[in-house]
Protein backbone atom coordinates (compact mmCIF):
# COMPACT_ATOMS: atom_id res chain seq x y z
CA UNK A 1 0.00 0.00 0.00
CA UNK A 2 3.19 2.25 0.90
CA UNK A 3 4.56 1.68 -2.83
CA UNK A 4 1.18 2.24 -4.77
CA UNK A 5 0.81 5.45 -2.60
CA UNK A 6 4.59 6.46 -3.37
CA UNK A 7 4.21 5.70 -7.07
CA UNK A 8 0.43 7.61 -7.36
CA UNK A 9 2.55 10.72 -5.56
CA UNK A 10 5.48 10.58 -8.28
CA UNK A 11 2.51 10.76 -10.97
CA UNK A 12 0.66 13.69 -9.42
CA UNK A 13 4.30 15.24 -9.25
CA UNK A 14 4.52 14.76 -12.82
CA UNK A 15 1.78 16.29 -13.75
CA UNK A 16 2.14 19.09 -11.83
CA UNK A 17 5.51 19.58 -13.21
CA UNK A 18 3.81 19.43 -16.79
CA UNK A 19 1.52 22.36 -15.63
CA UNK A 20 3.90 24.70 -14.29
CA UNK A 21 6.58 24.52 -17.23
CA UNK A 22 4.05 25.43 -19.37
CA UNK A 23 2.32 28.12 -17.34
CA UNK A 24 5.26 29.22 -14.70
CA UNK A 25 8.39 28.16 -16.63
CA UNK A 26 9.69 30.04 -13.61
CA UNK A 27 8.58 29.51 -10.86
CA UNK A 28 5.25 28.98 -9.17
CA UNK A 29 3.72 32.02 -7.46
CA UNK A 30 0.72 33.73 -7.00
CA UNK A 31 -1.38 35.32 -8.50
CA UNK A 32 -2.50 32.22 -10.65
CA UNK A 33 -1.64 32.30 -14.42
CA UNK A 34 -4.35 32.33 -16.73
CA UNK A 35 -5.49 28.92 -17.75
CA UNK A 36 -6.87 27.55 -20.92
CA UNK A 37 -10.87 26.38 -19.90
CA UNK A 38 -9.91 22.94 -21.37
CA UNK A 39 -7.17 22.20 -18.89
CA UNK A 40 -8.63 23.72 -15.70
CA UNK A 41 -11.63 20.94 -16.49
CA UNK A 42 -9.27 18.08 -17.33
CA UNK A 43 -7.03 19.21 -13.63
CA UNK A 44 -10.74 19.07 -11.77
CA UNK A 45 -11.58 16.11 -13.28
CA UNK A 46 -7.73 14.43 -12.62
CA UNK A 47 -8.09 15.44 -8.94
CA UNK A 48 -11.71 13.48 -8.79
CA UNK A 49 -9.87 10.66 -10.28
CA UNK A 50 -6.81 10.65 -7.98
CA UNK A 51 -9.36 10.44 -4.96
CA UNK A 52 -11.25 7.39 -6.53
CA UNK A 53 -7.53 5.89 -6.89
CA UNK A 54 -6.75 6.04 -3.64
CA UNK A 55 -10.49 4.77 -2.53
CA UNK A 56 -9.71 1.53 -5.06
CA UNK A 57 -6.75 -0.48 -2.98
CA UNK A 58 -8.51 -0.38 0.61
CA UNK A 59 -11.97 -1.10 -1.37
CA UNK A 60 -10.09 -4.45 -2.89
CA UNK A 61 -8.81 -5.80 0.46
CA UNK A 62 -11.49 -5.30 2.75
CA UNK A 63 -15.17 -5.28 2.61
CA UNK A 64 -15.69 -3.32 5.89
CA UNK A 65 -16.27 0.17 6.14
CA UNK A 66 -13.69 1.17 8.50
CA UNK A 67 -10.89 -0.74 7.32
CA UNK A 68 -11.55 1.11 4.17
CA UNK A 69 -11.82 4.23 5.29
CA UNK A 70 -8.68 3.50 7.18
CA UNK A 71 -6.46 2.67 4.43
CA UNK A 72 -7.62 5.98 2.26
CA UNK A 73 -6.32 7.72 5.18
CA UNK A 74 -2.97 5.62 5.21
CA UNK A 75 -2.85 6.13 1.66
CA UNK A 76 -3.94 9.61 1.13
CA UNK A 77 -1.40 11.02 3.68
CA UNK A 78 1.79 8.90 2.22
CA UNK A 79 0.75 10.26 -1.16
CA UNK A 80 0.35 14.07 -0.33
CA UNK A 81 3.51 13.80 1.62
CA UNK A 82 5.83 11.94 -1.05
CA UNK A 83 3.93 14.60 -3.88
CA UNK A 84 5.99 17.23 -2.14
CA UNK A 85 9.35 15.49 -1.70
CA UNK A 86 8.87 14.78 -5.25
CA UNK A 87 8.57 17.90 -6.19
CA UNK A 88 11.61 19.23 -4.01
CA UNK A 89 13.77 16.64 -5.22
CA UNK A 90 12.91 17.93 -8.81
CA UNK A 91 12.21 21.82 -8.83
CA UNK A 92 13.81 22.52 -5.69
CA UNK A 93 10.47 23.69 -4.39
CA UNK A 94 8.57 24.87 -1.89
CA UNK A 95 11.33 26.60 -0.74
CA UNK A 96 10.27 26.45 2.44
CA UNK A 97 6.93 24.87 4.56
CA UNK A 98 5.38 28.43 4.47
CA UNK A 99 5.34 28.60 1.07
CA UNK A 100 1.65 28.54 -0.26
CA UNK A 101 0.61 26.07 -2.48
CA UNK A 102 -2.93 25.32 -4.80
CA UNK A 103 -3.97 22.15 -3.01
CA UNK A 104 -7.54 21.33 -4.61
CA UNK A 105 -9.60 22.56 -6.79
CA UNK A 106 -13.46 20.53 -5.74
CA UNK A 107 -15.53 21.94 -5.07
CA UNK A 108 -13.24 25.61 -4.56
CA UNK A 109 -9.96 26.02 -4.63
CA UNK A 110 -7.88 25.18 -1.64
CA UNK A 111 -4.93 27.17 -0.69
CA UNK A 112 -2.33 27.05 1.66
CA UNK A 113 1.27 27.00 3.66
CA UNK A 114 2.91 23.50 2.66
CA UNK A 115 3.27 22.57 6.49
CA UNK A 116 -0.96 22.46 6.92
CA UNK A 117 -1.33 19.52 4.25
CA UNK A 118 1.73 17.67 5.50
CA UNK A 119 0.47 18.21 9.20
CA UNK A 120 -2.82 16.78 7.78
CA UNK A 121 -1.23 14.20 6.00
CA UNK A 122 0.22 12.78 9.22
CA UNK A 123 -2.94 12.97 11.33
CA UNK A 124 -4.12 11.30 8.49
CA UNK A 125 -1.28 8.20 8.62
CA UNK A 126 -1.75 8.08 11.86
CA UNK A 127 -5.57 7.67 12.26
CA UNK A 128 -5.33 4.92 9.34
CA UNK A 129 -2.28 2.77 10.94
CA UNK A 130 -4.19 3.38 14.63
CA UNK A 131 -7.96 2.25 13.01
CA UNK A 132 -6.37 -0.96 11.61
CA UNK A 133 -3.84 -2.07 14.67
CA UNK A 134 -7.40 -1.72 16.99
CA UNK A 135 -9.01 -3.40 14.37
CA UNK A 136 -7.00 -6.08 13.86
CA UNK A 137 -6.57 -6.70 17.18
CA UNK A 138 -10.32 -6.75 18.02
CA UNK A 139 -12.67 -7.09 15.50
CA UNK A 140 -15.41 -5.76 16.82
CA UNK A 141 -13.76 -2.34 17.64
CA UNK A 142 -15.66 0.20 16.65
CA UNK A 143 -15.09 4.63 16.84
CA UNK A 144 -17.04 5.95 19.24
CA UNK A 145 -20.02 8.88 18.49
CA UNK A 146 -17.78 11.62 19.85
CA UNK A 147 -15.10 10.89 18.32
CA UNK A 148 -16.42 10.59 15.28
CA UNK A 149 -17.80 14.17 16.12
CA UNK A 150 -14.09 15.69 16.63
CA UNK A 151 -12.60 13.79 13.74
CA UNK A 152 -15.83 15.77 11.51
CA UNK A 153 -15.10 19.33 13.50
CA UNK A 154 -12.25 18.88 12.74
CA UNK A 155 -11.79 18.25 9.01
CA UNK A 156 -14.37 20.96 8.64
CA UNK A 157 -12.30 23.75 10.42
CA UNK A 158 -9.16 22.63 8.43
CA UNK A 159 -11.06 23.11 5.32
CA UNK A 160 -12.24 26.10 6.50
CA UNK A 161 -8.37 27.65 6.98
CA UNK A 162 -7.98 26.46 3.24
CA UNK A 163 -11.06 27.79 1.22
CA UNK A 164 -11.76 30.83 3.72
CA UNK A 165 -9.56 33.66 2.27
CA UNK A 166 -10.34 32.67 -1.33
CA UNK A 167 -13.66 32.67 -1.31
CA UNK A 168 -13.73 35.70 0.38
CA UNK A 169 -12.00 36.94 -2.19
CA UNK A 170 -13.92 36.04 -4.96
CA UNK A 171 -17.24 37.22 -3.43
CA UNK A 172 -15.50 40.65 -3.21
CA UNK A 173 -14.06 40.40 -6.71
CA UNK A 174 -17.59 39.75 -7.86
CA UNK A 175 -19.28 42.43 -5.60
CA UNK A 176 -16.50 45.03 -7.24
CA UNK A 177 -17.50 43.67 -10.76
CA UNK A 178 -13.68 42.76 -11.31
CA UNK A 179 -15.05 39.44 -12.94
CA UNK A 180 -17.20 41.21 -14.88
CA UNK A 181 -14.58 40.68 -18.25
CA UNK A 182 -14.69 37.48 -18.28
CA UNK A 183 -17.90 36.27 -19.35
CA UNK A 184 -16.91 33.12 -20.56
CA UNK A 185 -14.43 31.87 -18.30
CA UNK A 186 -15.82 33.79 -15.08
CA UNK A 187 -16.71 30.47 -13.42
CA UNK A 188 -13.74 28.84 -13.78
CA UNK A 189 -12.01 28.29 -10.18
CA UNK A 190 -8.54 29.00 -11.03
CA UNK A 191 -9.28 32.33 -13.18
CA UNK A 192 -11.57 33.83 -10.65
CA UNK A 193 -8.18 34.13 -8.63
CA UNK A 194 -6.26 35.41 -11.45
CA UNK A 195 -5.23 38.78 -9.06
CA UNK A 196 -5.39 36.96 -5.69
CA UNK A 197 -2.56 37.07 -3.31
CA UNK A 198 -2.57 35.00 -0.27
CA UNK A 199 -1.91 37.49 2.76
CA UNK A 200 -3.00 35.11 5.66
CA UNK A 201 -3.45 31.51 6.93
CA UNK A 202 -5.94 30.82 10.41
CA UNK A 203 -3.27 29.01 12.28
CA UNK A 204 -5.06 29.35 15.40
CA UNK A 205 -8.20 27.57 13.63
CA UNK A 206 -5.90 24.97 12.82
CA UNK A 207 -4.66 24.60 16.14
CA UNK A 208 -7.82 23.93 17.28
CA UNK A 209 -8.81 21.23 14.88
CA UNK A 210 -5.39 19.78 15.47
CA UNK A 211 -5.92 19.42 18.65
CA UNK A 212 -9.28 18.11 18.58
CA UNK A 213 -8.07 15.13 16.31
CA UNK A 214 -5.02 14.95 19.01
CA UNK A 215 -7.70 13.69 21.52
CA UNK A 216 -9.10 11.58 18.96
CA UNK A 217 -6.03 9.75 18.74
CA UNK A 218 -4.76 9.63 21.91
CA UNK A 219 -8.19 8.12 23.36
CA UNK A 220 -8.07 5.64 20.24
CA UNK A 221 -4.15 4.76 21.77
CA UNK A 222 -5.71 4.32 25.44
CA UNK A 223 -8.75 2.87 25.20
CA UNK A 224 -8.96 -0.89 25.90
CA UNK A 225 -11.07 -3.27 23.81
Amino acid sequence: MTAFAVAMAFLESAVVIYLRQLYYPKAFAFPVAPIDPHIAVTELLRELATMVMLLAPGALLTSKRLERFAWFCFCFGVWDIFYYVFLKAILDWPLSLFDWDILFLVPVVWVGPVLAPILVSLGLIAFGCIALHRRRADPSFRIARWQWAFLTASGALILFTFVEEPCRYVLQAAGSQRLSALPQAGHMALDSLRDYLPEHYSWGIFCLAASLAVIVLTSLLRRRS
